[in-house]
C-alpha cells in the first residue's frame, strides 16, 4: 500500500515550483510532468492543440485516462501548470523557498499546489487500486493564465470531456476567498472582456469648443458605469464592470477625436453579453455624451470562449454531496462553502459539461503578487482528499 506522505507532496511541489512556467511557456514543466507519471507508471497523453484564429499559439496539455474495468462515475480533475509573469518585489526566492510551513514561490499557490495534489493522488490511487469503477480524466493545462483559457477550452471543444459526470479543480479555494481551510467553493462568477470605442471630432485645442472630446465623453461614461443596476445572485453577490484601461491621444494641441475604455465585467447567473449591452446603453444615455460609440466583446478562438459563464451547483448532487463529506471526515470539521469572485478554467468546466464541478485546493496568499506563498499542510491534505474521494467513490 501507497502512503500519502507530505515529504512526498513538498518535494514534488518544490519541483513543480521551481521550473519556470509563465503561459505560452510550459513545455519543460509538461515535459517534467510527463517524466514524473512515466516514472510511476501511469500512461499520459500529450494533447497538442493551434488556437490558430487570434494568438497563433500551439500549445499542450496533459492528460491522464484511467478506465475503470466497470461503469461508473466519469471524475474529471483539473488543474493548470502555468504561472502569470514574474512581478518586482520579491524578498524569497520565486523559484522556490520553504520558510516554516510555507513554500514561498511563483505559482507555489495559483496553482501548482492543486497539481501536485492531484498527481500524488493519483501516485497512490493506482498503487492502491487496480480493480475500480468508473474512469478518471486528471488535465494539466496550458495557459490558464494568458487569454481565454486556451488549454481547457480546446480539451473541451475537441470532446476529450464530453463524458464528465463531476468535476474537481483544485484551485486554491481557501488561498483565495480569505476563509480558514478547508473551503469549498459551489460556483463562480463569471466575465467578459470588451471595449468601447467612441468616436468624437476634432479641432484645435485653442478652441475646444469646435470640437467633440472623446476625452471627456470617456471620462463621463466611466463615472456612468459606476451606476451600474447589476441582477444580485443569492450565492455570487452581483457583478463589477472595471475600467481595466483607457486609451486616448489628441497629440500636441488637438480635441481627441477618438478614445476607447477597455473594460472586463464580471457577470452573475442571469447576466450575459445582451444584459451588459444594455447596461452600457443605459449608462451613455445619462451620461449625456456627443460622440458615437461601439461596442465590442474581445475577439475570440470560438463562440463558445467569448466569455467564463457563470455556474452555481446545490452541494446536493450525489457526487458533490460525497465530496464534501469527504472533506469533513478527513479533516474533522465541516468545509466552510464559498463562491469564487473571479474566473478560470472553472467556469467552462461548471457551465459547459452540464456536470457539476467545485473548487477545492489549498490555503496561501499574494497570488498574482510578489512573495506568493501556500501553506504545506493544506496541499499534503489536499491531496489525501482528492485520494479518499477517489477511492469512496470508484471502489466501494
Amino acid at each position: 500500500m501507497y502512503k500519502i506522505e507530505k515529504n512526498h507532496t513538498i518535494e514534488l511541489l518544490m519541483d513543480l515550483v521551481s521550473i519556470e512556467s509563465p503561459y505560452f511557456k510550459e513545455d519543460n514543466i509538461i515535459k517534467f510532468v510527463c517524466k514524473w507519471f512515466e516514472k510511476n507508471n501511469i500512461d499520459t497523453f500529450v494533447h497538442e492543440y493551434h488556437e490558430s484564429k487570434v494568438t497563433g499559439f500551439k500549445g499542450k496539455n496533459i492528460v491522464v485516462n484511467l478506465e475503470g474495468k466497470t461503469d461508473g462515475p466519469v471524475i474529471c480533475l483539473n488543474g493548470h501548470l502555468d504561472t502569470v509573469q514574474l512581478c518586482s518585489g520579491w524578498t524569497f526566492n520565486p523559484k522556490g523557498e520553504i520558510n516554516g510551513d510555507r513554500l514561498y514561490g511563483l505559482g507555489a499557490l495559483d496553482m501548482k499546489s492543486g497539481c501536485a495534489a492531484t498527481m500524488i493522488a493519483l501516485k497512490a490511487f493506482v498503487e492502491n487500486h487496480k480493480d475500480f469503477k468508473g474512469r478518471i480524466i486528471s488535465t494539466y493545462v496550458s495557459v490558464e493564465e494568458g487569454p481565454y483559457g486556451m488549454g481547457t477550452n480546446a480539451l473541451i471543444e475537441e470532446g476529450y470531456l464530453n463524458n464528465v459526470d463531476f468535476s474537481i479543480i483544485t484551485e486554491p479555494s481557501a488561498g483565495f476567498t480569505g476563509n480558514k481551510y478547508p473551503d469549498i467553493c459551489l460556483g463562480a462568477r463569471g466575465g467578459y472582456g470588451l471595449n468601447i470605442e467612441l468616436f468624437g471630432k476634432s479641432a484645435h485645442a485653442a478652441m475646444p469648443e469646435l470640437g467633440i472630446s472623446a476625452a471627456e465623453d470617456a471620462a463621463k461614461l466611466i463615472l456612468e458605469l459606476k451606476n451600474v443596476e447589476y441582477i444580485e445572485d443569492p450565492h455570487l453577490g452581483t457583478g463589477e464592470a472595471c475600467v481595466i484601461g483607457v486609451e486616448c491621444d489628441g497629440g500636441a494641441c488637438s480635441v481627441p477625436d477618438y478614445a476607447k475604455i477597455n473594460l472586463f465585467w464580471h457577470i452573475v447567473v442571469g447576466e450575459n453579453e445582451k444584459t451588459i449591452i444594455k447596461e452600457i446603453e443605459k449608462a451613455i444615455k445619462r451620461s449625456n455624451i456627443e460622440c458615437e460609440y461601439k461596442i465590442n466583446f474581445r475577439e475570440a478562438p470560438s463562440d463558445s470562449s467569448k466569455g467564463f459563464l457563470p455556474y452555481t451547483i446545490t452541494g446536493e448532487e450525489p457526487l458533490a454531496k460525497e465530496f464534501i463529506k469527504t472533506v469533513e471526515n478527513l479533516c474533522e470539521t465541516k468545509p466552510s462553502i464559498s463562491y469564487f469572485q473571479s474566473i478560470g478554467d472553472f467556469n467552462y468546466l461548471g457551465s459547459r459539461l452540464n456536470a457539476p464541478a467545485i473548487i477545492f485546493g489549498a490555503y496561501g496568499g499574494n497570488f498574482h503578487g510578489s512573495n506568493e506563498y501556500v501553506e504545506l499542510e493544506s496541499v499534503y491534505i489536499t491531496a489525501k482528499v482528492i485520494y479518499e474521494f477517489l477511492k469512496n467513490t470508484l471502489c466501494n
